[in-house]
């Protein structure tokens, strides 16, 4: 079985978590991607999040929240995604770069809109009141 090694930035407003949509996709996945060789979690966050969403992640201040696996979307049966979430504040202005064509910000009543992986962690997020 394959695993594909994820970091994620959850950041939270008023009961709600930001969610990218990548182009030609049609579900929503939380800010952040994949490990490149070499790379801790937080330099895979600082890297990703400046490519993905234009802003620096302060990652002086950043907490684990959580590691989270699942199926992974789009991929064949039995290859999964562990998603190792962190939560962490952040400099300048949030806008979709790369190839994100938009964000928002979704509650619990949304998690069908994400991937299995984000399914799980809205989960998590509501059992722990973060998410309304």
């Amino acid at each position: 079985m394959a695993e594909i090694d994820k970091v994620a930035w959850i950041l939270v407003r008023d009961g709600l978590v930001l969610s990218t949509r990548s182009r030609g996709k049609d579900v929503w996945y939380l800010p952040g991607g994949k490990r490149e060789p070499g790379e801790t979690d937080l330099e895979t966050l600082r890297r990703e999040i400046d490519e993905e969403l234009s802003v620096a992640v302060d990652v002086r201040d950043a907490v684990h929240l959580g590691t989270f696996t699942a199926q992974a979307h789009g991929h064949a049966a039995g290859t999964t995604v562990r998603m190792t979430c962190y939560r962490a504040g952040y400099e300048g202005r949030l806008r979709p770069a790369a190839e994100i064509a938009e964000m928002a910000w979704l509650g619990y009543a949304d998690r069908h809109r994400t991937s299995p992986v984000d399914q799980v962690i809205f989960a998590y997020l509501r059992t722990a009141g973060l998410l309304r």
